[in-house]
């Protein structure tokens, strides 16, 4: 697998795509912002990401994961500035950017941008061409808008945790930050939005996303089934349906592994017990119609599991799947990042970071087709492109020493 060679960086606002053109003025940190605004600067827009001269705090993060792979994966393809927006100075090249941009995308916590002045009515009312994108944890208003957030806690108090585990055990978190993507991408797709009332017609909305509210969708299953249950409902189910309304549908055991097997229709159940050797299960009354496989979810897991057992895992995700049965193979993470299909695709990539050495990243989960791709870029050091991007603001290298040298950028 090769390495890519070194990507020269872009020129402001020269990168191909479909938001070709549009600039953004990048406020955010952590996850579900900075997403986000990969997703825009992937699709081709001048992402401007600007820091505190400490940095984003994805930068100082420690311990065995560290913040490498994912500050680096997060934060491709943006320009790198610093400023102090403590000082006034800092304050006023942050507006003077924002003249430039279409979009300013903040996910600070409600109520700290308006006392920096530049909240959404007071945005509105300077800035009448600028997109105001705000990326919250429980909303800009209501009785927990003041409350901090982060993935951990927003699966708790949303209920993923309640939701993630089996009936007899705690509670436990999803091992993905999916609160976080899941805000960034509707994020993404608020500002895309946006972006198209205001080519059609000239008006200019504000957006804002909350985590709470983007995670709600997902829980549907679940939901469904505490909306019909007891006082003394557990939610969580295992590796079962969510809401126990598919049946087959668990993480079978394999002679060197694990599967995951759905079977959403009886075609699909059909074809798993004939690609098992199980035709007696199929000609079964009891297990013709879904309900029936439902009533009987214990015998037909037991079935599967003992058929399942006989073969290899990749073995049995290729028959299955061949078969017109719906399987995956529980591959281990480092069997997905060292995938070849993956990385011939495109979608990962291994790179030399000139900061964080050797690592596996991933382009974008968007696809243009009849569009130039944008050249993938590394993720650029603090501060990388600030005299770039304030000489494009028209000041000159002496402002900029100064600048520097109070704290200022």
């Amino acid at each position: 697998m090769e390495i890519d060679a070194a990507v020269e960086p872009r020129e402001s606002g020269a990168g191909r795509g479909p938001l070709h053109g549009i600039r953004v003025v990048d406020l955010t940190r952590v996850y579900s912002g900075p997403y986000c605004t990969f997703l825009l600067a992937m699709a081709g827009a001048d992402v401007i990401k600007v820091e505190p001269p400490e940095g984003d705090s994805l930068r100082n993060r420690k311990g065995p994961g560290g913040a490498a792979l994912p500050f680096a994966m997060l934060n491709a393809n943006k320009r790198m500035v610093t400023l102090n927006l403590k000082e006034e100075r800092g304050w006023l090249l942050l507006r003077s950017l924002m003249a430039t941009a279409d979009v300013l995308v903040e996910n600070f916590r409600p109520g700290v941008m308006d006392r920096m002045g530049l909240g959404r009515d007071a945005v509105r009312a300077g800035f009448p061409r600028l997109i105001y994108a705000s990326a919250s944890g429980y909303g800009s208003d209501g009785p927990y808008r003041d409350y901090p957030a982060m993935d951990l806690t927003m699966q708790a108090f949303g209920g993923v945790m309640d939701s993630t585990g089996f009936p007899d055990q705690p509670p436990v978190k999803a091992g993905a930050a999916l609160v976080d993507f899941l805000a960034g991408a509707h994020l993404y797709g608020a500002i895309v939005t946006a972006l198209l009332r205001r080519e059609r017609d000239g008006h200019v909305i504000a957006t804002e996303v909350a985590m709470l509210d983007s995670l709600y969708p997902s829980l549907a299953s679940s939901l469904g089934l505490a909306m019909r249950a007891g006082d003394d409902f557990v939610a969580r189910t295992g590796n079962r349906h969510s809401g126990l309304s598919v049946c087959p549908y668990n993480v079978y055991p394999a002679a060197d592994g694990y599967v995951a097997i759905i079977c959403n229709t009886n075609l699909n159940w059909q074809a798993l017990v004939r690609a098992l050797g199980r035709d007696d299960l199929g000609a079964d009354a009891r297990f013709a119609t879904m309900a029936g496989r439902i009533a009987h979810m214990d015998e037909i897991d037991a079935e599967i599991a003992r058929e399942t057992r006989r073969r290899g895992r990749d073995e049995l995700f290729r028959l299955l799947n061949g078969a017109g049965a719906i399987c995956g193979a529980v591959r281990t993470l480092r069997e997905v990042i060292d995938d070849p299909l993956l990385h011939q695709g495109g979608l990962l990539r291994k790179i030399n970071h000139p900061e964080y050495g050797e690592l596996v990243v991933f382009r974008s989960a968007l696809r243009f087709f009849g569009e130039a791709e944008c050249a993938y870029e590394r993720s650029h050091a603090l501060g990388a492109d600030s005299d770039r991007v304030f000489r494009e603001l028209g000041l000159d290298d002496e402002e900029l020493a100064e600048l520097r040298s109070t704290g200022v950028i």
